[in-house]
């Protein structure tokens, strides 16, 4: 009985949908540069992108996303595909997710392209039990290894407020004596003044953290066009190692956000 409900909703469904415009579902392209993404809630799943699938026709979809900074062995990313269901009091549910791929990166720095292929497990069309109910599909990550911690370099200066004058001070170069009994020829300073001699560190401009771009595109597609789409998930990568992980499991903790 309750198949032969779920077949007379899809065909309800079916009945009252519009005809499609297009031989797939569009989801527009959301960012192209990768953006450094560090671990969220204790590493948990979270969302770098948000795909709006409410009223999608097909049940296989594909994305494409860039990656930058994986360095195997030291900043390794965990990524899957996700399926939430929000209903009118703001409250998202997920309904199913894709098997983790592990991007295991390279030695040495590469920009990476993956694509996934997937059976979303959303039900099929147009739910009409409500007016309220959407459907999302995003791109879920979390760190396998990592972040790294770059150490930046430290100087030992004649430094001073930014803006203050060249000449504010600063005698001349002079002597001073160090603690091994040697003479060194350093810059000196007046009493009082705003230079002053300090240690000063340079931030690394690396981060430390992997690089993943939100979706360049998710799209619906039928089955004659991504055979190999299934529910665990399909993937395609480059520039970057890869192997399947844990299989799908949506009890895993999530950012609820």
């Amino acid at each position: 009985m309750n198949e032969l409900a779920e077949l007379r909703r899809r065909m309800s469904a079916i009945e009252r949908a519009p005809g499609p415009v297009n031989k797939f579902d569009r989801y527009p392209a959301v960012e192209w540069a990768a953006q450094g993404r560090p671990p969220v809630a204790g590493n948990i799943w979270s969302s770098v992108s948000i795909a709006n699938a409410t009223g999608l026709t097909f049940d296989r979809v594909e994305c494409k996303f860039i990656t930058d900074f994986l360095y195997t062995g030291r900043r390794e990313a965990e990524v899957r595909l996700a399926a939430f269901r929000h209903d009118g009091n703001a409250n998202r549910t997920i309904v199913s997710a894709s098997g983790v791929l592990n991007l295991t990166g390279t030695t040495d720095r590469a920009i990476g392209v993956v694509v996934m292929r997937w059976v979303h497990g959303i039900p099929y069309g147009w739910d009409y039990k409500d007016d309220t109910t959407v459907y999302t599909i995003e791109l879920q990550h979390r760190y396998k290894k990592g972040p790294e911690n770059p150490k930046g370099q430290t100087f030992y200066a004649i430094a001073a407020p930014e803006g203050t004058d060249v000449g504010d001070g600063i005698l001349n170069w002079g002597y001073k004596q160090g603690d091994d009994g040697k003479w060194w020829w350093v810059p000196t300073y007046r009493d009082n003044s705003k230079w002053a001699p300090d240690f000063l560190t340079v931030p690394n401009w690396d981060e430390g953290s992997y690089s993943i771009s939100a979706m360049q595109y998710c799209v619906g597609l039928p089955q004659s066009r991504i055979p190999e789409a299934n529910a665990k998930g399909w993937a395609w990568t480059r520039g970057t190692g890869s192997a399947w992980g844990r299989d799908p499991d949506i009890k895993e903790a999530y950012f609820g956000v």
